[in-house]
């Protein structure tokens, strides 16, 4: 295969004696690299290098003006705004919303080389138009509004005056200059130009292409095949195909460049892979099969990104066994660890209410890695702290509780955490300090690819310093935090490589005058490529056709162009596309395949839908088995007792008993910003014991619960501040669940002022604690069993016990037909609970008339919900509520059947699905 630039060397070979004084333009920088080299291999001779420089540089070279950063330009646009016209005007911060949209306009303008004033003019004619009224006056709003339209032209006509007083200016202006400028810089220049590989041209660089081609002996050769000019109507051929109908000098002159390689044999494969993680695996399983068998091909190979942000999984897939690899694209610096870094910390500070820092902001800035560092290294445990904010539950982080975990004497602490409400200026100053303190840690650890990215994230604060000092529209952190993203998304780490040896990886417009035998396009996808329609633009889409400015079909044509070319000398082609649409990853199968599979004269394509293996994982069942020191850690949990809820746990799932309560292996513990469940029931059953203990032993009287009433609300409040600990119940869902704990518990002591009249209740005990010993035929060792009732009574001669519930509890729930059903089926763990409760309670205190039951306090209503058996459905009478000794004998047959199954050794702990 020989290259586009290899072709261009030969044929100035055969008209040119001399290369040293030529200039050489191209589109890109990267191209230079390649046209040295060509000249290198062609002449056999040292020569002092021509003059090589991309369109940019040297258009920068004919005006005179340097080009001026875009965040500078912003900050000079705004100033400018601010001078113009006497109607309101927005925020700095509010102002980076769509700053950057005016800035490509005229930017737009300029290299169009369009007359700003008659269009700004339109477009404020146009939005008169659209925002008429039928009242005389218009309102203040409309007035502000239509004043910034009415003053577009004055703001484009100083911003680009003031510019050209620094002798600076941004892209469009430079262009614009450069091309009132060509005849001073064609007179003070002999040399001819060289123009290789160009399609897409705005006005500006048109007309300074054509001035250099009339009036010298330059010339320009285009990189296209003939196949795609002589198509009237294919977009890969449509700028140059206007530029032959238009230019003097291509109307006299041959076209330069053009080639027939399109239309010659090639294997190319359409490739359809779901989302982008298995895009990138199967490029390395390409890559992986060319080493194997045809790794001099790699040599003369380029993967291209279609999707920029395809780099990070692409260097993860390239296998190991490529050595050489050339990256020309940077990856980007806010995809690092320490950009997360300071975006938590911006956010943290900067979300900062009068109650302090809510506590999810504060977790996540302590759980970063880079935080760990360095509080790490100041002898601190994130883990810890976190661990300590979350057992006293503080929803919200004032400084008072932050200095009860960490030591503000410590230099690093008042950096992270110092002040409430920081200004811009001291975040920048706090952040610098930390970027030093974390280049001692990494020079120490000899981590050098953090040290590289902190050295950018040191310019990239000096250059907001240097900003913030020359300006003084940034006021608060909000808008420092935009402004700093702003310039993040521009900011990569360049790789360094040989950009002339091994696996070339490269984004679209890096590859433009660049040949390869074997190319790997991926993410090609409508909204990828092409890009599709965007409407980042203040010109409305027919006033950029009245005006000549590009739009999105231009766009459309040169990304179909820079595609077509990559085909037209290459040999092995893959396109890789994304079967599953997605708003970010592209939408579906590009229409630049579909008119390859289309095309008659193609038909070497072949298209596959490939998907990653797909293995069957067979659920195993979880088993644990009981080990000797697992035999010897359930004698111990034994010896201490078995607790109803704890039985119920081995009855929902024996492996989730073992680990938490043989193993203690607790859920993670978390700050409650609501109050849970379980912290609901405990405020309610701590209430009701401390309204009722001056009961104990005595009837229930209306004047006793009438004063237990008027207690409610302090009684609720203090087990609120005790339980829920430093959590805040003053606002929200907390204040809700306070006043629904009083409602609950005042609906429940008027229900027992009302069932006076029926009947006679003295309370016997409340929150009782029982243990039990059993023996149990099998069990050498002593197993004990024990619980906690919340209250036993006698109503009318009969014993209650009585359990709290703060849920709904159905009749279902506390009724059984079935006696093994209580060990068996986790539905019924409130019957098998009340069970052992009675079993408890009979054991000490033998009787043959006991009734156990729930209260539910979210459902009075259906009153006690007793333990009934039943015989069969239907309703159960009062005398099978009745818990006598043949119940007691029989739950006692299933209770020891259950403890063992859980003492057995033979017996496997077994994973039941739930």
């Amino acid at each position: 295969m020989r290259s586009f630039i290899a072709e261009v060397i030969d044929d100035l070979n055969l008209k040119v004696d001399d290369f040293e004084h030529l200039v050489f333009i191209l589109p890109s920088k990267r191209a230079g690299t390649f046209l040295k080299k060509a000249i290198s291999k062609s002449i056999a001779k040292t020569i002092i290098s021509p003059s090589i420089f991309s369109i940019e540089e040297f258009i920068e070279q004919v005006s005179g003006l340097t080009y001026i950063n875009n965040t500078e330009q912003l900050f000079k646009l705004y100033e400018t705004y601010l001078t113009v016209g006497d109607f309101e005007k927005e925020s700095f911060e509010s102002f980076l919303k769509w700053g950057q949209t005016l800035l490509q306009d005229f930017n737009e303008v300029d290299r169009y080389l369009i007359d700003g004033p008659k269009l700004f003019s339109n477009l404020s004619s146009i939005q008169e138009l659209n925002h008429w009224s039928l009242t005389n006056e218009k309102t203040e709003l409309m007035k502000n509004y239509l004043h910034f339209w009415n003053h577009l032209s004055p703001i484009y006509s100083l911003f680009n005056s003031k510019l050209l007083q620094e002798n600076v200016g941004h892209q469009g202006l430079v262009y614009r200059t450069a091309a009132e400028n060509i005849g001073t810089y064609l007179s003070h220049n002999s040399k001819n130009h060289v123009f290789i590989g160009f399609n897409a041209l705005n006005n500006a660089e048109s007309e300074i292409i054509q001035t250099i081609l009339d009036t010298t002996k330059s010339t320009i050769y285009f990189d296209i095949d003939s196949y795609f000019l002589e198509d009237p109507v294919h977009d890969a051929g449509l700028f140059i195909r206007k530029h032959t109908a238009r230019w003097d000098y291509l109307k006299k002159n041959s076209l330069k460049g053009l080639s027939n390689y399109y239309l010659s044999k090639k294997k190319i494969k359409a490739v359809g892979v779901p989302k982008n993680i298995s895009q990138s695996k199967y490029v390395g399983n390409i890559l992986e099969e060319i080493q194997e068998h045809t790794p001099d091909q790699l040599k003369n190979t380029a993967l291209i990104l279609a999707d920029e942000n395809l780099l990070n999984p692409i260097l993860n897939s390239i296998p190991e066994t490529i050595d050489k690899v050339n990256i020309t694209m940077g990856q980007q610096l806010g995809n690092s660890p320490i950009a997360s870094f300071f975006e938590s910390l911006f956010e943290i500070h900067e979300q900062r209410t009068t109650k302090g820092w809510f506590y999810k902001d504060f977790i996540r800035l302590l759980s970063h890695p880079v935080t760990s560092i360095l509080l790490n290294t100041s002898g601190f445990s994130t883990n810890e702290v976190i661990t300590t904010l979350k057992t006293k539950n503080w929803a919200y982080i004032t400084k008072e509780h932050i200095a009860s975990v960490l030591d503000f004497k410590i230099a690093t602490i008042p950096l992270l955490f110092g002040q409430a409400f920081m200004e811009p200026k001291q975040f920048i100053a706090n952040s610098h300090v930390l970027i030093l303190e974390l280049k001692d840690i990494y020079t120490q650890n000899g981590n050098n690819l953090a040290l590289e990215q902190l050295y950018k994230f040191h310019t990239l604060f000096n250059q907001l310093q240097d900003l913030l000092f020359k300006y003084d529209y940034i006021t608060n952190l909000k808008g420092l935090k935009t402004l700093y993203l702003q310039l993040l998304s521009s900011e990569t780490l360049d790789f360094k490589g040989d950009p002339l040896e091994g696996l070339q990886v490269m984004g679209m417009l890096e590859s433009r005058n660049l040949d390869f035998e074997t190319v790997i396009l991926t993410s090609v996808n409508e909204g990828i490529l092409p890009s599709g329609k965007s409407n980042n633009s203040f010109i409305p889409f027919d006033l950029k056709i009245a005006h000549g400015l590009p739009t999105y079909k231009e766009k459309d044509a040169i990304y179909t162009y820079h595609f077509y070319r990559l085909l037209q000398r290459a040999k092995n082609i893959h396109l890789i596309y994304n079967t599953e649409p997605d708003v970010l990853e592209g939408g579906e199968k590009s229409r630049l395949i579909t008119q390859i599979l289309t095309d008659p004269n193609r038909k070497d394509v072949t298209e596959i839908i490939a998907s990653p293996k797909v293995t069957i994982l067979q659920e195993n069942v979880e088993s644990i088995r009981k080990t000797e020191d697992l035999i010897s850690l359930i004698r111990t949990y034994a010896a201490k007792g078995f607790s109803p809820s704890s039985l119920s746990n081995y009855i929902r799932n024996p492996v989730d008993f073992y680990k938490q309560n043989l193993l203690g292996i607790n859920d993670i513990a978390t700050v409650e910003e609501t109050v849970a469940a379980n912290t609901f029931g405990t405020i309610a059953h701590d209430t009701l014991e401390e309204l009722y203990t001056p009961f104990i032993g005595h009837e229930l009287s209306r004047e006793g619960l009438e004063k237990a009433k008027s207690q409610i609300e302090d009684t609720v409040q203090k087990n609120f501040k005790k339980t829920y600990l430093d959590g805040d119940f003053s606002t929200g869902k907390n204040l809700i669940s306070y006043y629904v704990i009083i409602k609950y518990i005042q609906n429940f002591i008027e229900i027992e002022i009302e069932g006076l009249s029926k009947c006679t209740t003295k309370v016997i005990a409340l929150e009782q604690n029982l243990s039990v010993t059993l023996k149990i035929p099998g069990i050498e060792f002593p197993v004990v069993l024990k619980g906690k009732l919340d209250r036993i009574d006698e109503v009318d001669g009969v014993v209650r016990i009585i359990d709290y519930k703060t849920g709904r509890v159905q009749k279902s729930n506390v009724e059984i037909k079935e006696w093994d059903s209580l060990v068996e089926d986790y539905q019924y763990s409130k019957a098998f609970q009340l069970l052992c409760y009675s079993y408890m309670y009979n054991h000490i205190h033998p009787s043959n008339s006991i009734q156990a039951g729930i209260i539910s306090l979210k459902n009075l209503k259906a009153g006690t919900q007793f333990f009934a058996k039943k015989e069969s459905s239907g309703r159960a009478t009062k005398e099978q509520q009745r818990i006598a000794s043949e119940i007691i004998s029989e739950f006692e047959r299933c209770l020891f059947h259950l403890i063992s199954e859980i003492t057995n050794p033979e017996i496997d702990f077994l994973e039941k699905e739930v």
